[in-house]
């Protein structure tokens, strides 16, 4: 589902953090339960939601560089999620 050409509607900063927030919460609570262990789980989803951030940003047709939180601003933020908790895997397996 694409929508319409037109200006993408534009959420607030406070918003947009609360959902960055809230979707992390979730992460950490699924990898918690998960059965390959906690940061291997944790990686994974994170990969996972960095792939449907840049999916939602294009479909709503975002741009990347603009003055206000969008989904390109999530991706990044999971994106460096992710290279945390790899790094920190790599340390705790040698």
């Amino acid at each position: 589902m694409i929508l319409p050409a037109g200006e993408p509607v534009e959420l607030s900063p406070a918003r947009v953090l609360l959902r960055f927030g809230l979707r992390t919460a979730i992460l950490v609570l699924f990898a918690t339960f998960g059965s390959i262990g906690f940061g291997r789980s944790l990686a994974a989803l994170l990969w996972m939601t960095v792939i449907l951030c840049a999916v939602l940003a294009t479909l709503r047709r975002e741009r990347v560089f603009t003055a206000s939180l969008n989904h390109w601003d999530e991706m990044v933020g999971y994106l460096s999620l992710y290279c945390g908790v790899m790094a920190l895997n790599q340390l705790s397996e040698s």
